[in-house]
């Protein structure tokens, strides 16, 4: 206690000091603050003009169709230069009638012949160019019955053709085919015979047949076949073309893989 009253009292005399000093400094006036400049007012800013395209737009030149060719190796993408026509083999007459059971395509780069009616013997040609003397090559793989023909053709007109016909039980036919003016085609045979090279069954096959002046040659699976000599009808220059045929076992599904175009 002895020491907390003398304390007590300069704490009393410093409050009444730090009193005085506030009321003078609240009777001092502050100095008027300075009145604030308005500000310019802003511009408006100019809106950007976008840049004028003055370039014409580019014109798309037309789109060509591809230019057919002569000697090549038909992959069958499209099929745009290629039309077929039907023989009614029990008639052997040329028909304008779609078989509502035969079906022609291109599919995967194939061309499948899909026959479900006895007798239809279809031909499909390459229509661009006529050729007399030409060589033509065939891959086949047969998905159906073993009862049918794969046939290569060269020199057609409206008037006949030279067919080589090869079955899958291992024979073959070159013919010249005679067209009179019903639209009755005859077969005329120019040799028969067999071949242990012909592979029957659902297997693949490659048929190539060389058409050179008078001469006529078959090749099967690389091996030449026969070679004759025809003096008779004397076909020069027509189309070329490839077919399957049908008979009285069903059903004929036939893929042409590839189809070859060139010279002898």
């Amino acid at each position: 206690m002895k020491n907390f009253r003398p304390l007590f009292l300069f704490a009393a005399l410093m409050l009444l000091v730090g009193l005085a000093c506030n009321a003078f400094s609240n009777d001092t006036p502050s100095q008027p603050s300075q009145p604030q400049q308005p500000s310019q007012p802003q511009q408006p800013s100019q809106p950007q003009q976008q840049p004028t395209n003055t370039a014409l737009p580019t014109e798309i030149p037309p789109t060509e169709a591809p230019v057919a060719e002569q000697y090549f190796t038909e992959e069958f993408v499209v099929n745009d230069n290629w039309t077929y026509f039907v023989v009614n083999g029990s008639s052997s007459t040329i028909t304008d009638e779609d078989n509502p059971k035969m079906d022609l395509y291109t599919e995967n780069s194939l061309l499948t012949f899909d026959l479900n009616d006895n007798n239809l013997w279809v031909y499909v040609t390459y229509e661009p160019y006529e050729y007399e003397n030409v060589r033509l090559d065939m891959r086949v793989n047969n998905r159906g019955v073993n009862n049918n023909n794969v046939s290569l053709i060269c020199r057609y007109t409206e008037d006949g053709w030279y067919e080589f016909n090869i079955a899958n039980n291992g024979l073959y036919w070159i013919f010249a085919a005679i067209v009179d003016s019903n639209g009755e085609v005859g077969y005329r045979e120019i040799y028969s015979g067999g071949s242990t090279k012909i592979k029957s069954g659902k297997a693949t096959n490659e048929y190539s047949i060389i058409c050179n002046d008078r001469t006529l040659s078959l090749y099967i699976n690389g091996t030449e076949a026969r070679t004759v000599t025809e003096n008779k009808v004397g076909y020069t220059k027509g189309l070329i073309g490839v077919s399957v045929s049908s008979f009285d076992t069903l059903p004929v599904v036939v893929d042409v893989d590839w189809v070859k175009i060139s010279e002898p």
